[in-house]
């Protein structure tokens, strides 16, 4: 088992979906600044330019915003897009970064009327500044306690109206209270190959990379449907082709460039393929249960049900059962491992013992 475990690489995973310091720069360089430029989630893009239209042709403001769905589909970037397009300021912040009752107070009072206030991974707030959104979000309050003990007091204090973006990747673990104050809640859903395929020609317009159109759906049809992971092929790709190529992206720099960085054409990497194999390997193809599963490869229980299990459900290589999860027929055939089931237990029903007379 130590063969599998030591050579798994949890940290630094090109593939993955959360944001890394290496997207810092991709993300500030090729992030859309307007809906004709954001490609994709057409729904949603249609249900926002009905509501926008609206309420500036009232002059009013936008119902506050929640938006969810897995990392990477551009939340953040579509909430600057909004704000964009009311023409307001647009402040950023993380449910994280507020520690304080006190944070949020800042950050609400300072706040013009009609301005956008992101809150990333908003389902991380502590419970006690979440109460104090609660009257900001309804009434555009808020209230503060001045003092302590008998003489303590509240006062009201008004703010301007504003209107609060939340993004999640998990809407569930948010509070009834808090979500049910949202009036726009939209999920984003993964991209398809074509719809990636033309973000990477963007892109690779924006960094002044040739490209072609094989070379673009080959990059795109590997990055598990999210743009950020398209980003980031896209300028490792680049290198290769300027080192090893001409400096154009084709499909056989392409193929060779993520062939080198052990991504296959599905977008499974090296960590996702040595999974199944261990699952594979040392379950013969029976359920496994979560923690033991995450024991025997040495990782977090929540690290495998956020991170790595996601995708391989979606694509059908994992299937989870009462009894824990299995690796499916598809995944065996994909990585070359003839397929076999777990023998059927015996049934006793309606079997008769015999008695010796």
């Amino acid at each position: 088992m130590n063969e599998f475990v030591n050579d798994f690489d949890f940290e630094n995973r090109i593939v993955e979906t959360s944001y890394t310091d290496e997207d810092r720069d991709n993300e500030i360089t090729l992030r859309p600044d307007s809906f004709d430029e954001y490609i994709g989630q057409e729904k949603a893009k249609e249900v926002l330019k009905i509501y926008i239209d609206a309420v500036k042709m009232r002059g009013d403001t936008l119902d506050h915003v929640l938006l969810y769905g897995p990392p990477g589909l551009g939340k953040t970037t579509l909430s600057g897009i909004i704000a964009q397009e009311l023409g307001v300021n647009f402040r950023v912040t993380s449910g994280p970064a507020i520690e304080k009752q006190g944070d949020l107070a800042a950050l609400l009072t300072n706040l013009g009327e009609g301005d956008v206030l992101f809150i990333d991974e908003i389902h991380r707030l502590n419970r006690n500044i979440e109460e104090i959104l609660y009257p900001a979000m309804e009434d555009f309050s808020l209230d503060i306690i001045i003092g302590k003990g008998p003489a303590a007091r509240s006062i009201r204090l008004p703010l301007q109206h504003f209107t609060l973006i939340g993004a999640t990747t998990r809407a569930g673990q948010l509070t009834t209270p808090l979500r049910d104050r949202f009036g726009v809640i939209l999920r984003l859903e993964l991209y398809t190959p074509e719809e990636l395929a033309s973000i990477v020609k963007r892109s690779a317009g924006i960094l002044g990379v040739p490209i072609d159109d094989d070379g673009a759906l080959e990059i795109a049809s590997r990055s598990r449907g999210t743009p950020r992971i398209a980003n980031r092929f896209l300028k490792r790709v680049r290198d290769y082709a300027q080192v090893r190529g001409n400096g154009e992206i084709t499909l056989e720099v392409a193929q060779a460039a993520l062939g080198m960085l052990e991504v296959d054409e599905l977008g499974l990497d090296n960590t996702d393929r040595r999974m199944l194999e261990t699952m594979i390997k040392y379950y013969d193809g029976k359920p496994v249960g979560l923690e033991t599963l995450a024991a025997t490869i040495g990782e977090e229980a929540i690290t495998i049900e956020d991170v790595y299990e996601p995708y391989l459900m979606q694509i059908g290589f994992i299937s989870r059962t009462p009894r824990g999860r299995v690796v499916t027929r598809l995944a065996y055939e994909h990585l070359g491992i003839p397929y076999t089931t777990a023998p059927a237990p015996q049934s006793t029903e309606g079997s008769q013992i015999k008695i010796d007379e």
